[in-house]
């Protein structure tokens, strides 16, 4: 078979792994100078290996079980790619009906996207959002992500604001609470136009409790976040019940 890009040979491929249920990686790649001159594709199963993860950790770890399915792909004198060798036996079970749950096939449609966006948007869990995406298909296996690649996608892409928007939002945050109740507190000092410099917030509830119960407040500032160096300083009001 040929191929115009070895991104498209390495896309059929791909897709072939998954109608036949298995993974790949890249084991070797030939270049000459910054060109790619050939190109080895094997089954993630090349090789003897296992996991370092205890099995109590994860009860079923994965192993190399020195799987010789590959493909070997190379450059013609016209620019085109060439399947020069293939080997499609497998030293493992393949299960079709599972290959959806494989890491390398899971994904993520554009609208599963956007429901993710949204339900986030409107505070709806992420167990909630999966539970609603199962329901839908009607059953797990239907689906060709778990709930892990919901929550790893709210963390990855949903949540990841830069720094001149995270103080935005964070802003906005606080302009919500009080919307929904006006006893809700903040100050917030920023530092020219995205640099949160000092903030303060109490909820409602909390400064509620405080006109009945002054018993202990503690301040500790002896917290200091990682990724901006901001001390973080909580009041924690204790009421007579400890």
């Amino acid at each position: 078979m040929i191929f115009e890009t070895l991104e498209e040979t390495a896309k059929f491929y791909k897709h072939y792994s998954k109608l036949a249920s298995f993974s790949t990686k890249i084991r070797n790649t030939t270049r000459d100078g910054d060109k790619i001159k050939n190109q080895l594709i094997v089954c993630t199963r090349e090789g003897r290996w296992k996991s370092k993860i205890s099995p109590t950790l994860k009860t079923n770890p994965s192993a190399g079980l020195n799987c010789p399915a590959r493909i070997y792909v190379h450059m013609k004198d016209v620019g085109l790619w060439t399947i020069s060798k293939v080997v499609l036996n497998h030293s493992h079970p393949c299960c079709p009906e599972q290959a959806e749950m494989l890491k390398q096939h899971m994904d993520l449609s554009m609208f599963v996207r956007r429901t993710i966006e949204t339900h986030e948007e409107a505070g709806i869990r992420p167990s909630k959002t999966y539970q609603s995406f199962v329901a839908a298909a009607g059953s797990h296996r239907e689906l060709g992500f778990i709930e892990k690649d919901v929550r790893n996608y709210i963390t990855r892409e949903v949540r990841n604001f830069s720094e001149e928007d995270d103080a935005k939002e964070f802003g906005k945050y606080l302009l919500r609470m009080i919307e929904k109740n006006q006893n809700f507190f903040f100050e917030l000092n920023l530092e020219g136009d995205h640099c949160i410099k000092h903030a303060f917030w109490a909820d409602a509830r909390s400064r509620a409790a405080f006109e009945y119960f002054r018993d202990v407040v503690s301040f500790d500032t002896t917290y200091n976040t990682n990724r901006y160096n901001l001390v973080l300083g909580s009041f924690v009001g204790v009421n007579y019940h400890g």
